[in-house]
């Protein structure tokens, strides 16, 4: 190691041992043992071999040891130690603006954040507006540099590039020459994390450049990667890379096709069209040297046999056999779902009050919204006390008693403790119209013991739905180990419903998982998770995900409409009381 990646490690030393808690003038010590290290006039091999390295202002003997240990086998086990007791991602988290150790470590301690997904997230949250040191202007400097480090990361969530991507295509559309155009890729299949943006169109002949000049210069764009007539890529300010394809009309439908993917469900059709004789490309389906005229991709299918399967359902996971025996299901919509479980209010960690819940959801054509603030345990999130959820009964029941065509539903997300126990005793949890219970600590458990602790929860007969099942926080934090299909299985026992959370940051339940819900008979709700206004719109990223996992109507609680839904929780309340007393 030369002088300078040895002065590299000690500083880093130095921030681990801030993030860590340790004395000031220990990491002090690291501090100025870097800059006499990198201000060597001398060979660092020299100043050791000579001692003349112990003479300098800063280098004690426990540090010259270290620095040797360094230089001579390109490892110090001391940092190597040091770096397994301080989570690897705060050292993300301190190269973002307005985020040093000592902020780091004082988000941990009180938030627990260890990525940077889990800062944004608190961000978003408010959960930082009340912590001492920071508040509101430093929350919105934190989340500006997280915008920032992010660009680098190479993968986005699906609210991010759907939203560029739409910029995008709303601005060629406006395009004279453009004939047809659509978002291609994954985030036409909706897959929860976008590696880029595909955009198709056809164009009329012999104006291929000035549609091509028009895309690479359009505000969005910061980098032109490559320019030709069929094919242009550049990288846009939010750090995402779009690819524009520009095809004739004809073309269209089969490069709309190809290029949504997947390449397995890709190549299962080109297999079973070449066995019908059938050559098929991004250009076309050919019998022989012949064209068979499609006009879209309905048609596509039809030529080889198959009924029309949606761009969520493309990922070879069994939609072609369905298609074969015409069974794929009609997939649930937005404007299917009435209305919104999961709000959050002032009461705890929301930036909206209860009537600016309920006017922006009426905004948006809901029938109903479910209060759901935090329960006592989650301090970190102004967590309702017994008290304080009689103040907020009593305004839900004053507002309800002026509204006429919309409800209040008095929920809570309540904490699941460690042994499964929800937060509150059952005089209070029979107070609520319904009851969602979720995990927000201890996610370091074995399996089995999370996948009991979840168990424990949803057969508390106030349970109505399980909150973000798995606790993932795409792009900063893995799930929780549980076993889902378990979970499932007593959720279908027990007549359990989960939430698919809507939050860009979670998409969870999973759509991998939610096909097996439905074929259990698991009723699934689609919620936003909401602390702002604009996050009731996080239902449109719910409702990919649940066409996704193959969902229908049928299959999600939340397309009932409010006379439905009335009776549906009064049942359940009903059969909850009826079992207690029996008891």
């Amino acid at each position: 190691m030369d002088k300078d990646d040895i002065g590299r490690i000690l500083e880093e030393i130095a921030v681990l041992l801030e993030l860590k808690g340790e004395n000031p003038f220990k990491v002090r010590a690291y501090n100025n043992a870097a800059r006499a290290v990198e201000t060597l006039e001398e060979d660092i091999g020299v100043a050791i071999t000579s001692g003349s390295l112990l003479e300098h202002k800063g280098i004690g003997k426990a540090l010259y040891e270290k620095i040797v240990e360094l230089y001579n086998t390109g490892h110090l086990k001391y940092f190597e130690q040091l770096k397994l007791e301080i989570p690897s991602g705060l050292l993300d988290i301190i190269k973002i603006q307005g985020v040093g150790p000592k902020k780091a470590k004082a988000l941990h301690d009180a938030l627990g954040v260890t990525t940077v997904g889990e800062l944004e997230y608190a961000c978003n949250e408010n959960r930082l507006l009340e912590l001492h040191g920071f508040g509101k202007a430093t929350q919105d400097k934190i989340l500006k540099g997280i915008e920032y480090f992010k660009k680098g990361m190479g993968h986005f969530l699906l609210s991010i590039a759907l939203t560029e991507a739409e910029k995008v295509i709303g601005l060629l559309r406006e395009n004279k020459y453009i004939i047809r155009s659509s978002i291609a890729g994954s985030i036409r299949r909706r897959k929860e994390i976008i590696k880029d943006i595909d955009i198709v169109a056809s164009v009329k002949p012999g104006h291929e450049n000035s549609v091509m000049d028009f895309f690479v210069s359009l505000p969005s764009v910061s980098l032109v990667i490559a320019k030709g007539d069929t094919k242009s890529s550049v990288v846009l300010r939010t750090g995402i890379n779009a690819d524009l394809r520009l095809i004739t009309d004809e073309q269209f439908p089969f490069a709309l096709h190809h290029f949504t993917g997947s390449r397995e469900h890709n190549v299962a059709l080109r297999g079973r069209a070449k066995k019908m004789g059938i050559r098929m490309n991004e250009y076309g389906l050919f019998r022989g040297e012949e064209l068979i005229q499609c006009r879209d991709e309905e048609e596509i299918y039809k030529s080889i046999g198959l009924s029309y399967i949606p761009p969520e359902l493309r990922e070879d996971t069994g939609e072609i056999e369905a298609s074969e025996k015409s069974e794929i299901p009609e997939l649930i919509e937005p404007s299917d779902i009435k209305g919104l479980f999961h709000v959050h209010t002032t009461y705890s960690d929301s930036s909206m009050t209860i009537r600016e819940a309920v006017n922006a959801a009426r905004q948006l054509g809901y029938q109903y919204i479910g209060i759901t603030d935090h329960s006592k345990s989650a301090s970190y999130a102004g967590g309702l006390t017994e008290e304080r959820v009689k103040e907020q009964h009593e305004e839900i029941d004053a507002i309800n008693d002026e509204l006429k065509d919309f409800y209040i539903f008095k929920g809570v997300e309540s904490d699941i403790l460690s042994d499964g126990a929800l937060d509150y005793d059952e005089e209070i949890l029979a107070k609520f119209d319904f009851v969602i219970a979720s995990v927000h600590s201890k996610f370091n458990m074995e399996e089995a013991d999370m996948t009991r602790r979840i168990i424990n929860a949803i057969s508390n007969p106030f349970t109505t739905m399980l909150g973000h099942p798995t606790g993932r926080l795409l792009l900063s934090r893995e799930g929780y180990r549980v076993d889902m299909m378990k979970i499932i299985d007593v959720a279908a026992d027990k007549g359990k419903i989960i939430e698919l959370n809507s939050h860009p940051f979670r998409l969870d339940l999973d759509w991998r998982f939610c096909r097996y819900a439905k074929e259990r008979g698991v009723k699934i709700s689609i919620n936003p998770d909401a602390h702002h206004p604009g996050d009731l719109s996080n239902i449109q990223y719910g409702a990919g995900i649940a066409r996704k996992g193959w969902l229908s109507r049928a299959d999600v609680i939340n397309t009932l409409s409010l006379a439905e839904m009335k009776v549906f929780l009064r049942e359940k309340h009903k059969k909850i009381t009826t079992e207690d007393t029996e008891v």
